[in-house]
């Protein structure tokens, strides 16, 4: 990991927690109010219909939703992408450490697939650069999929007689169409469509009502509070890394059973111990537990514990009521059709 993107992460947070220290409710938004706060929040992100979202081929997309439900992807058939990432369940499955095929589990919670295409990175500690090549990785992984190669799944695959029809389909110019790239390819196109609009969006776009006046009183705490700092633009995070316990050692506050060193674990940089990826906040109110090992349940709690460790400051009742309220501004969905396994219909 780059050192520039740590010291320019530090840096970023340190000039926006200059802002305001005040631990007062945030005044309510009134109506004069409230299209600065409009033009303020434009400022500082942007909703899903202002930017520029290629829809991939249908024809990889279909492929791509097929391969997300299919349990052949994992060893013994246990498991498939939905299982840990539900899309009846907006994207999860709502459980500290997901199981693998064989039930183990891992170390880190499943975190949401909707609007997942939008993060700059993926995984806690950032190793994978798009849905694409996150995708690869749960499938070979032992405590995951837990397929033993890359060559097993494709020859699984390969006698499996509709993926003889839908990659020939989605990859027209390749003479052997299934491998395990192209596998990947299709489900992070398929992942590339979850992406729902939220209320949030909505007033982005300029209309102020879709936020009721508790919202937008939420909206100005996160703005003022310093929130801003790591969980801004579209996907309101997910597009860097940064220290979780700028205060103080998050396991304090969390209850963690474990340390978790995050970058440090793929790095060895010591200047990078304790750094994860910043989460995006659309859809927080659903994909409960939170934080990298799924050490808190209640979002009330998360919010306090964000203000305590990454700005030191104890949030007041108000503040809380108001924030987690906002945050449930975010809350979006996919259609059915789209939850349905392509197996079923």
């Amino acid at each position: 990991m780059k050192k520039l993107l740590t010291i320019t992460s530090i840096g970023l947070f340190v000039v926006i927690s200059c802002m305001n220290n005040s631990q007062k409710k945030s005044p309510a938004v009134t109506d004069e109010a409230a299209a600065d706060l409009l033009a303020q929040a434009q400022v500082l992100f942007q909703p899903i219909s202002a930017i520029a979202v290629s829809r991939p081929d249908s024809a990889m997309v279909k492929l791509g939703k097929y391969l997300f439900f299919d349990t052949r992807l994992s060893g013994e058939g246990n498991i498939s992408c939905n299982s840990c990432h539900s899309l009846s369940n907006y994207g999860v499955d709502n459980l500290q450490f997901s199981l693998g095929d064989d039930k183990s589990v891992g170390a880190r919670n499943s975190p949401t697939v909707f609007h997942a295409a939008l993060h700059k990175m993926q995984f806690w500690d950032g190793r994978a650069v798009d849905v694409e090549e996150q995708a690869a990785g749960p499938i070979l992984n032992p405590i995951e999929h837990n397929i033993k190669d890359k060559q097993q799944l494709v020859d699984r695959l390969k006698k499996v007689e509709i993926y003889q029809e839908l990659f020939p389909a989605a990859f027209k110019s390749d003479s052997d169409a299934i491998t395990f790239d192209n596998i990947t390819r299709a489900i992070g196109a398929f992942e590339r469509t979850l992406m729902p609009e939220s209320r949030f969006d909505k007033y982005l776009e300029g209309d102020i009502s879709a936020l009721t006046a508790q919202e937008q009183a939420g909206l100005q705490t996160f703005i003022s509070a310093g929130c801003i700092t790591c969980h801004n633009g579209v996907a309101l995070g997910g597009q860097m890394l940064q220290k979780f316990g700028l205060f103080e050692d998050y396991w304090k506050q969390t209850g963690s059973e474990k340390v978790d060193a995050g970058v440090f674990d793929v790095s060895q940089n010591e200047a990078e111990k304790y750094f994860f990826k910043v989460p995006g906040l659309r859809n927080v109110t659903h994909t409960w537990p939170y934080f990298h090992d799924g050490s808190v349940d209640s979002l009330d709690e998360a919010v306090r514990i964000m203000g305590k460790l990454q700005r030191g400051v104890d949030l007041s009742d108000d503040q809380v009521a108001d924030l987690t309220v906002f945050l449930g501004s975010l809350s979006s969905d996919i259609p059915d059709d789209v939850k349905k396994s392509p197996f079923e219909e």
